[in-house]
């Protein structure tokens, strides 16, 4: 485990996978499965990039909120169709 906790202090972007290849590498013999929860166990958690769903075109113009009624305050107040 002080195996584990170092590389990742290291690299904190290793999962499972590299962090099993690198304790090969040191010539420990486990598999990716105890890897994973031995990192989970010490709460340990690869840092990786999130997918950018959402992309806002820089020419797209914002449009105001129509809605002239009164506030909304609770879901489904207000339906559109």
């Amino acid at each position: 485990m002080k195996h584990i906790d170092r590389k990742f202090l290291k690299t904190p972007v290793y999962g499972k996978r590299r962090m099993r290849h690198h304790l090969a590498e040191m010539g420990y013999r486990v598999g990716e499965r105890r890897v994973s929860r031995l990192m989970k166990l010490m709460g340990l958690r690869a840092i990786y990039p999130r997918p950018r769903t959402s992309k806002v075109h820089p020419d797209h113009k914002v449009y105001p909120c129509l809605w002239r009624g009164p506030e909304i305050t609770r879901v489904n107040q207000v339906w559109s169709s």
